[in-house]
């Protein structure tokens, strides 16, 4: 979900239908995914109770808008339209269409909690870029789209429990590896059901692979060395991740994001050593045990402690 112009950027082939008309024709259209279906926490025990009402308002903001930018049965007109529709509510600008009323809490909570309706806005674009961007050039060019489909929701958490601006950059390196993974985890299904493929192109390239190698029903050598150089990338960005816990005040958000952080470590190792396109990489419930537990008590210990310079 981002914003740069790709050297291989295509057109979507979804399948047709008419466009909606009207505002009274704008709206949801649920997959029946929910926090269950994520790798990470939606507004776990761990958060403050007070807090986890809105957390829960804004994931199912985000889940609307992700519904509607993953319905293969929508032209990419149709998916925009009802995409800004959204972001009109949110915005303030149309405060009646009970269609959009996931647009409108979020409007009213963001205002509750004194919190940018823009990390709600970029989620929104990054959604816009999905319907008509379904490929990714360079790791940089994938990188920007991460700023907007991602980033926003670190960065909603950090301002809703008042933390510094400055930790922006740790959660910011976080739940971009959090994107990609889910992006490697997905490949194939995006690939089949959207024609999305968020592999990196000119790397496919210099390994011999091919948009076409994402079809296979195993990953062939030059795909596979195409997600190692990925998992690399998630690497490099879980250094500045691994510092998050101690970049924050809030023990309730420290031992949250410590949890996390250790499921994203362990997803990249699953990663490595599996292969997405012949079964589904996922965490097991050992790992989420294994991972609540000692995030939870590494958290609580990181929390203020400040980040080594």
């Amino acid at each position: 979900m981002r914003n740069v112009q790709a050297m291989s950027a295509t057109t979507k082939t979804a399948p047709k239908t008419s466009s909606p008309q009207s505002a009274s024709e704008v709206g949801e259209t649920p997959s029946g995914k929910g926090a269950g279906d994520e790798n990470f926490p939606v507004g776990s025990f761990l958060l403050p109770k007070h807090l986890r009402s809105h957390i829960a308002i804004y994931y199912a903001f985000a889940r609307a808008i992700d519904d509607i930018a993953d319905n293969p049965a929508l032209a990419a007109e149709d998916k925009i339209l009802r995409l800004r529709a959204f972001d009109t509510a949110l915005c303030g600008e149309e405060r009646h269409d009970p269609r959009l009323a996931k647009a409108h809490a979020l409007r009213e909570s963001l205002s509750e909690t004194s919190v940018t309706t823009k990390h709600g806005s970029d989620l929104v674009a990054a959604f816009v870029q999905d319907a008509r961007k379904n490929r990714y050039a360079t790791w940089d060019e994938l990188l920007g789209y991460c700023a907007l489909s991602a980033n926003p929701v670190g960065r909603y958490l950090l301002d809703l429990h008042g933390e510094d601006k400055n930790g922006y950059l740790y959660s910011d390196a976080l739940c971009t590896v959090l994107q990609v993974v889910n992006h490697l985890q997905d490949c194939g299904e995006d690939r089949r059901v959207l024609d999305r493929v968020y592999l990196i192109g000119d790397w496919m390239a210099q390994e011999g692979a091919s948009i076409e190698d994402v079809d296979h029903d195993a990953l062939t050598p030059g795909l596979r060395r195409v997600m190692d150089r990925m998992l690399t990338g998630c690497d490099e960005l879980m250094a500045l991740a691994h510092e998050l816990p101690r970049a924050l005040q809030s023990r309730h958000l420290a031992m949250e994001s410590a949890v996390i952080v250790n499921l994203a470590d362990r997803l990249i190792t699953l990663l490595r050593r599996g292969d997405p396109l012949a079964t589904r990489v996922a965490l097991s419930k050992i790992d989420l045990a294994s991972a609540g537990v000692r995030g939870a008590v590494g958290g609580l210990f990181a929390a203020g402690r400040g980040v080594r310079r």
